[in-house]
């Protein structure tokens, strides 16, 4: 026979030891939310998995472990402690274009959910600052809706940046003009972020499958964040595409599986804009027959506009050069070849004991950001505290932040 378990008092003894009872839905719902198995949570809390079940069965727990569990799990102590799991209080604040369909939307995991959140703090603390300083607003900031055509919009952006119709060809390769890009776009009034982790705590990967960006949309402080933990090579579109969105005013969490969007009028728009920005629709068509019977079209095609191989591919399979099972051989055969190479780079990478920090915070923090708050700390209108969280930084590193962000260029 079942019997129901009343919730837990809200008066919990100093005693670690002492056994309560739980609602045994809100425990399941904790390990689920960090997307555990039960065999792997007990790995982590240090307990058998016939624990873990008794656990989420009768909800009869220790107040150590549950301490315990919120901290591996990345749960806020006092969801454990009620009546119902909170899955009301877990939605993303912002526009979700993950979702396909009639399909409910997935439940964001506590990174993306902790990574918004200490986003929108950054983005409001420095609009505050831009509106202090006496900053206009930022014109080209829903300039433009889906009804535009997206020739225009992708002419609009690069009128906004400076860059000519040939703006890449000026970069040695599809690297230097996704550096290129990213500077004008931070140099235009927008904040771009670029992270594969959880604030700078390298035990919490953001993963790719989830999202492989967002965007925050604002007059004044509108930012872009780049999942840093996706190839290099497919970054440069999720730039363009999230640039886009900043255009039509409506920011969200996106995720472009094999560079497509999901079944939504705006994320197949921004594809379409981010495309043309990158790739001219005419200048490929014109450049297509000179290619099309090479050893490897995709490639002459990413060295002739700068950009990543898969980019290439991808315009190609917008203008339909080439049909979706070409554009899928590729894709598979390009996703293998990039973890090898990317497993290659971690080796390097360890054997050398680490990365350059500072250039790693460059992408976290960015330059004009970085700035900002370090003139505010200078200026006695930050405390350091709250200048740590924005930043990430403490101490001596966060000491060295504005002659490291001086040189970021």
């Amino acid at each position: 026979m079942t019997t129901s378990t009343p919730p837990a008092t809200a008066i919990v003894s100093p005693r670690r030891s002492q056994r309560i009872t739980l609602r045994p839905e809100v425990l399941r719902w904790a390990r689920e939310r960090a997307k555990f198995s039960a065999d792997e949570l007990a790995n982590k809390v240090k307990v058998k998995p016939e624990r873990v079940l008794r656990w989420e069965d009768s909800g009869e727990i220790s107040v150590a472990q549950v301490d315990r569990l919120a901290h591996v799990t990345h749960t806020p102590l006092g969801f454990l402690y009620l009546a119902e799991p909170p899955e009301r209080l877990e939605v993303l604040p912002i526009n979700d274009f993950r979702t396909v369909g009639d399909q409910p939307p997935r439940r964001p995991s506590p990174g993306l959910l902790e990574t918004v959140y200490a986003m929108q703090r950054r983005q409001a603390w420095m609009r505050d600052e831009l509106i202090r300083d006496e900053v206009p607003p930022l014109t080209f900031v829903g300039a433009f809706t889906t009804a535009a055509a997206p020739e225009t919009v992708a002419e609009a952006m690069r009128e906004t940046l400076g860059l000519e119709h040939a703006w890449a060809a000026e970069c040695s390769g599809w690297g230097d003009a996704l550096r290129f890009l990213w500077n004008r776009i931070e140099s235009a009034g927008v904040l771009v972020v670029f992270n594969g982790i959880v604030g700078n705590n390298t035990r919490r990967k953001l993963l790719v499958g989830e999202f492989r960006g967002f965007v925050l949309v604002d007059d004044y402080a509108p930012l872009i964040f780049i999942n840093n933990a996706d190839y290099k090579s497919a970054q440069m579109f999720t730039l363009a595409h999230e640039l886009a969105h900043i255009f039509i005013g409506e920011g969200g969490v996106i995720n472009l599986e094999k560079m497509q969007p999901t079944a939504h009028e705006t994320e197949e728009y921004c594809n379409r804009v981010a495309a043309e920005f990158l790739i001219p629709k005419r200048t490929l068509r014109d450049y297509w027959s000179s290619v099309t019977h090479s050893e490897s079209p995709y490639q002459a095609v990413a060295k002739h506009f700068k950009v990543s191989i898969v980019v290439a591919a991808r315009r190609a399979l917008d203008l339909e050069l080439i049909d979706q099972p070409a554009f899928h051989r590729f894709y598979d055969q390009y996703l293998t070849e990039e973890r090898e190479r990317r497993a290659r780079e971690n080796e390097a990478r360890e054997a050398k004991k680490g990365g350059n920090f500072w250039a790693t915070q460059k992408g976290r923090i960015g330059r004009r950001f970085g700035l900002a708050v370090a003139r505010a700390v200078q200026e006695n209108r930050l405390s350091q505290r709250d200048a740590y969280a924005l930043t990430g930084l403490r101490g001596d590193r966060f000491e060295e932040l504005t002659d490291k962000a001086n040189d970021w260029a």
